[in-house]
């Protein structure tokens, strides 16, 4: 049977280890992102500074958590109620340290779950972050969906990921992901844009750069 993406993360893949390094390390990545991705990876990072400012008692859903580059933007005391979910116990095993690194281990619990059948109650979740995960998926539609389901009416959902929309550079690094295992078949803004609006997400705030695309939304 064919190697998937998921297989692949699931196994610790050894970029695993690699992204998480770079990531956290906003001098390193940005021009690296640039050069290879001709995106601006400093709207990730804005996007991750931006959880230091949610209120006490927001419940926030992190899936994919990978190692836990998110959580750099919680602060100590700040009294969230911040679920990491991956579906590698390594990865999550990473986030841990990483949230014990950042002193807001008391925030944070690690969850091993598949995007596509997550183990919450419908509308569990005020905030979901999805970073650069959507295009490791082998269902995005289906993590889209489900995500929707755990998010509260009202809820915010922010997006990032590597898409498939035609330009060179995405089918590029696409065409290497896959080769690498690391990327599964991804998506077009206008596809993740339907299906956001297909299960009920409105205010969609899309911006595209480079090979990578964010997006903004609430749900309905």
């Amino acid at each position: 049977m064919r190697s998937t993406a998921r297989d692949g993360w699931r196994q610790d893949h050894p970029w695993a280890p690699v992204y998480a390094f770079t990531a956290n390390r906003p001098w390193l990545i940005r021009p690296v992102a640039r050069l290879a991705f001709h995106t601006d990876f400093g709207l990730l990072h804005e996007r991750i500074e931006a959880i230091g400012t949610w209120q006490e008692g927001t419940a926030v859903l992190d899936v994919p958590c990978g190692g836990g580059v998110a959580l750099r933007g919680v602060r100590p005391g700040q009294g969230l109620r911040y679920v990491a979910a991956d579906i590698a116990p390594t990865m999550l095993s990473r986030a841990r340290h990483a949230a014990g690194d950042a002193g807001v281990s008391d925030q944070v619990e690690t969850c091993e779950a598949d995007v596509s059948e997550l183990p919450f109650v419908d509308g569990e979740f005020d905030v979901c972050l999805s970073f650069t995960g959507l295009h490791c998926f082998p269902g995005p539609r289906a993590a889209v969906e489900e995500i929707a389901r755990v998010l509260r009416p009202g809820g915010t959902l922010l997006l990032s990921w590597l898409c498939a929309d035609g330009q060179l550079v995405q089918r590029a690094a696409l065409a290497l992901g896959r080769r690498m295992g690391t990327a599964g078949q991804s998506a077009s803004t206008a596809q993740v844009c339907g299906w956001l609006d297909d299960v009920g997400f409105t205010d969609v705030r899309l911006t595209p750069s480079g090979a990578f695309a964010y997006v903004t939304a609430t749900r309905s």
